[in-house]
């Protein structure tokens, strides 16, 4: 018989007191837990043990979240990680900061344990799907080309460094060029429809995208009142 891993999670909380919570609750759910109550100790677990999700406060000691965030899509072993975002932060700078720096999800404390465990499986969902072996392998138009099997795109002979928001967002516009899609269909379509994000959200994205394409960055029209679109080749 088979015996199915059970899916890791590592949180990385400096509270220990919540961190304790977080523990007691996710093992009950059937979650392999971990903890580091430090940036430098949770970036050190996460190569170590290569969880599955990352439940991350931003206000950490030694390396603040954010840099976590930022080394764990840098870094091979974890660049596929789920990370969810928790901080007592309810900006929204913060919030974009947070998605700019690659992490998948945002959670605003105080929260209850059953929003955390609905984010945590919204995360799973979304990767489950993500892992499904795509018909279509790349997209490539006027100079610009995704690879969506290796999860890379490049402008030319050049691979550009995307967090995973900025990749599926340019995969959508890429999608159907010339179509002006919405900011909440880039949400559902990108993002995926159970990520809370501000629409504001995309505009961020969509000019990280913009600055990585370069010379390029004109390929993503702003539609005005409605979203963006892709330029349609003539």
């Amino acid at each position: 018989m088979v015996t199915m891993s059970k899916p890791k999670i590592l949180i990385v909380e400096d509270d220990r007191d919540l961190s304790e919570i977080l523990y007691y609750n996710l093992m009950q759910e059937g979650f392999n837990v971990f903890r580091a109550y430090d940036g430098r100790e949770g970036l050190e677990q996460a190569k170590l043990k290569k969880p599955d999700i990352v439940l991350l406060d931003i206000m950490l000691p030694l390396v603040d979240g954010l840099e976590v965030c930022r080394q764990l899509r840098k870094t091979k072993e974890t660049k596929n990680t789920g990370i969810l975002m928790l901080t007592a932060k309810a900006e929204d700078m913060d919030q974009i900061g947070g998605f700019e720096a690659g992490a998948d999800d945002y959670v605003v404390k105080p929260y209850s344990v059953r929003v955390l465990l609905e984010r945590i499986r919204a995360i799973q969902r979304r990767r489950a799907g993500e892992a499904e072996e795509p018909t279509v392998t790349t997209i490539s138009c006027l100079g610009v080309t995704v690879d969506l099997k290796r999860h890379r795109a490049f402008v030319e002979d050049r691979e550009l460094e995307m967090t995973r928001s900025e990749f599926k967002l340019l995969k959508t516009l890429m999608s159907e060029p010339g179509r002006a899609f919405e900011r909440v269909e880039l949400i559902e379509s990108a993002l995926g429809e159970d990520t809370l994000v501000l629409e504001r959200t995309i505009d961020v994205h969509v000019r990280a995208i913009r600055r990585k394409l370069g010379d390029l960055a004109a390929l993503i029209e702003t539609v005005r009142g409605v979203g963006y679109r892709f330029k349609e080749p003539e």
